[in-house]
């Protein structure tokens, strides 16, 4: 009894049209009507919204919604982090019609960064319709793809995820750099029950927005690449040049967000249907190629 997948993000923001003009002309996501003007809804599918980016005083990642596949995987799991001593604030009903779901609590990991457990799948009703014609997104049961978070007390939290929301072990690494650490800094990437390589990461590393990354998945290289024409079009910000990573074999290249967080824009991930038969692995070289690493400020 587990999360399946992660089904959004809530991000704060200083300036909404930075972020629409992000979203829509980069991303290819599309804005969904609102009658907040103080937030900026983004569908990827046929979910009412994938982001809730909101108006607010600083720019940063604010929560996960991970979600469970049904009521009674989501009892279960609140009851094994209720019984475990983490502290749960039940949402009342006008947070749980927000966020389209039909169940939701919020709590923290250890390293603080928030969650929200959620169930139920709520339909828009409508087809998306990509703005920069992006034909459309890898989502469906598993999720809109994966978040990896900073920590620091970095076996703590992988016990957390692993123990208490029932995720598994995909991948573990070390990453060296020069002034870093001996022993390198840990990143563990770990998978819910469905296929995705990894739905959520943990890593020994700063992340003064809140989040080191989030990904979203199309279907083919093009795809990609035409992202990266219109990122590099729009001036954005090109955190790590195309590539192919070892573990989930994503083809991908990574832009700076306007909430100062990185958006890895991919395709190609490895998916899994048994998760039994599935060894974990453990990474010594990040990339097969490329994702040459451009940080900035």
């Amino acid at each position: 009894m587990a999360v399946r997948s992660l089904a959004y993000i809530r991000v704060e923001t200083r300036d909404l049209a930075a972020w629409r003009s992000f979203a829509e002309g980069v991303v290819g996501a599309a804005a969904t009507p609102d009658s907040n003007e103080e937030r900026l809804l983004l569908r990827l599918d046929g979910r009412p919204w994938r982001f809730c980016i909101e108006k607010g005083e600083q720019d940063r990642y604010l929560c996960a919604g991970l979600e469970c596949p049904d009521e009674a995987q989501w009892q279960a799991t609140v009851d094994r982090l209720a019984k475990a001593g983490v502290a749960l604030e039940q949402a009342d009903a006008a947070t749980i019609a927000q966020r389209h779901v039909r169940g939701m609590v919020s709590l923290a990991d250890p390293a603080g960064n928030r969650i929200e457990l959620v169930w139920g799948n709520v339909v828009a009703g409508t087809p998306f319709v990509s703005p920069a014609g992006v034909p459309a997104f890898v989502t469906g049961e598993m999720g809109f793809g994966h978040v990896v978070v900073p920590t620091n007390c970095y076996d703590e939290t992988r016990r957390f995820y692993k123990e208490l929301l029932g995720f598994g072990d995909s991948d573990e690494m070390r990453v060296f750099f020069p002034g870093g650490p001996e022993q390198g800094l840990g990143m563990s990437f770990m998978h819910a029950t469905g296929p995705r390589h990894h739905t959520v990461a943990v890593g020994e590393f700063p992340a003064p927005s809140g989040l080191i990354h989030t990904m979203v998945e199309v279907p083919s290289i093009d795809d990609v690449g035409l992202a990266l024409d219109r990122a590099q079009a729009a001036g954005v910000h090109i955190s790590s040049t195309l590539g192919r990573h070892t573990n989930d074999k994503m083809i991908s290249f990574y832009m700076r967000t306007p909430s100062g967080f990185d958006i890895e824009f991919g395709c190609g991930g490895a998916q899994t249907a048994d998760w039994t038969t599935v060894t974990p692995t453990f990474t010594i070289k990040e990339d097969l190629w490329g994702h040459t690493w451009d940080f900035g400020t």
